[in-house]
C-alpha cells in the first residue's frame, strides 16, 4: 500500500501595474504616491542619457569596458527609489540608476569604469558597496552586511541586485540560505534580462522562474514585470518593508530585456536571434511610462525638451569633472594594502615615489 502524499505546495505570484501600452492594470498601488510617476520617468531618462554618453566615451578611448543599462532603467530606478537613505545597496554592474538615486556622482561611476578605484569611494553614500563585476559575489557581501545590521539592532535593510546569469552561481544560493536561516534583513533583486552574456535563459537554468530559486532556502519569491517602473517601486517597497519589520529576506525576479550588447566588448548580433531585439523594443520601460504620463496630462513635448536639456547639461558637467581628474600617483597602489607597509615593499614604494618626483 502506498503512503505517498503531498507535503508542500508553493506558488509564484506575478505582478504588473503598468502594461507595455502604458495602461494601468488594476488600481494604483497604495505605497506609491501619484506625484512619484514623473520623478521615476525623469530618472529613467537621465539614466539612459548617461548610458549613451558612457558608451560614446568608451568608443572614443576615454573610458574602459562599460555595461549598458539600456532596457534595465525601470529595474534600477525603481529599486533605488524604494530604498531609505541609511539602507545598504550591494549593486551588480548594471545598476547605475539606483546608485545615482542614492547619491553616487556620475563622475564617480565614470572614474570606476575608467580604471580609477577612487570612483568606488562614494562621497554621499559611504555605506553602499562598490560596483561588483565578479558574478554573484555581491550577494554574499549583502548577507554579511545584513547580519551586521541585525546584530547592531538597526532598522536598516540591504538590497543586493543580480542578473539572471548570476542566479546559477553557488554564491547566490549560499547567500539566500544563510539569509533565510538567520532571518536577515535583505532583499535579493534579480534583473532577468533574458541573457547571461551570450547564453539565453533556457540554456543556463532549468527553472521555470528564477523567483522559485528562493523556495529551497525558505524565501518566498515573486516575479514582476521589470519594465513597469511603478510595479518595480511598489513591490520592492513591500519587500523592503517585510525585511525591515524583522520577517526575513525576500526575492524579487524582475522580467526585463537587455536592449544592448552585454558590454562594449560584446557583439550581441553574433548570438541574438534576428528580430528578437525589435520584438522586445515595444516593452521599452521609458516609452511606456511616457505614454502613461502623456495620457494622464502630466507630460508633453515642452517638458521633455526641458528635461533633456537639464540632463545633458548635468552629464556634460560630470564628464568634464571626470576627464579633468588628476591621475593617482604610482605609489598609491600600496596605500590600501596594509595599515603599515611591510619593509619588504619599502624599496618598491621609494622607487615609484622617486620616479614621480624625478
Amino acid at each position: 500500500m502506498s503512503s505517498d502524499k503531498i507535503i508542500a505546495h508553493y506558488d509564484i505570484p506575478w505582478r504588473q501595474v503598468l502594461n507595455q501600452d502604458g495602461v494601468l492594470v488594476g488600481d494604483w498601488p497604495e505605497n506609491v504616491a501619484a506625484d512619484e510617476a514623473k520623478t521615476l520617468y525623469e530618472w529613467m531618462v537621465k539614466v539612459r542619457h548617461f548610458d549613451k554618453k558612457a558608451i560614446a566615451l568608451q568608443r572614443t578611448g576615454k573610458l574602459g569596458t562599460y555595461p549598458s543599462v539600456k532596457g534595465a532603467e525601470a529595474f534600477t530606478v525603481g529599486t533605488g527609489m524604494a530604498m531609505e537613505t541609511d539602507d545598504v545597496l550591494c549593486p551588480y554592474y548594471r545598476d547605475v540608476g539606483a546608485q545615482l538615486i542614492r547619491g553616487v556622482k556620475m563622475e564617480e561611476v565614470l572614474l570606476y569604469w575608467g580604471g580609477d578605484e577612487r570612483g568606488s569611494q562614494f562621497e554621499h553614500c559611504p555605506r553602499d558597496f562598490p560596483i561588483c563585476v565578479p558574478i554573484a559575489s555581491q550577494t554574499l557581501y549583502g548577507a554579511g552586511a545584513a547580519f551586521a545590521l541585525k546584530h547592531q539592532k538597526t532598522a536598516n535593510v540591504v538590497v543586493a541586485t543580480i542578473g539572471d546569469g548570476g542566479t546559477s552561481r553557488g554564491d547566490f544560493y549560499e547567500a539566500m540560505n544563510v539569509a533565510a536561516v538567520w532571518s536577515l534583513p535583505i532583499v535579493f533583486v534579480v534583473n532577468n534580462n533574458q541573457w547571461a552574456i551570450s547564453v539565453p535563459y533556457d540554456s543556463q537554468t532549468g527553472a521555470q522562474t528564477l523567483a522559485q530559486k528562493g523556495l529551497a532556502a525558505g524565501i518566498q519569491g515573486i516575479q514582476i514585470d521589470g519594465n513597469d517602473v511603478i510595479g518595480v517601486l511598489s513591490e520592492t517597497r513591500k519587500a523592503i518593508a517585510h525585511a525591515r519589520s524583522g520577517k526575513g529576506p525576500a526575492l524579487i525576479e524582475m522580467m526585463s530585456y537587455r536592449m544592448s550588447d552585454h558590454t562594449t566588448a560584446d557583439d550581441a548580433s553574433r548570438y541574438r536571434p534576428t528580430g528578437e531585439l525589435e520584438e522586445n523594443s515595444s516593452k521599452d520601460p521609458i516609452q511606456r511610462m511616457r505614454t502613461y504620463l502623456e495620457n494622464t496630462q502630466q507630460w508633453d513635448d515642452k517638458k521633455e525638451q526641458i528635461l533633456n536639456q537639464n540632463v545633458t547639461a548635468a552629464i556634460e558637467s560630470s564628464v568634464k569633472n571626470y576627464l579633468e581628474t588628476p591621475p593617482q600617483s604610482p605609489e598609491s597602489a600600496f596605500e590600501s594594502l596594509y595599515h603599515t607597509l611591510p619593509e619588504v615593499y619599502l624599496d618598491q614604494w621609494e622607487t615609484l615615489k622617486g620616479r614621480r618626483n624625478g
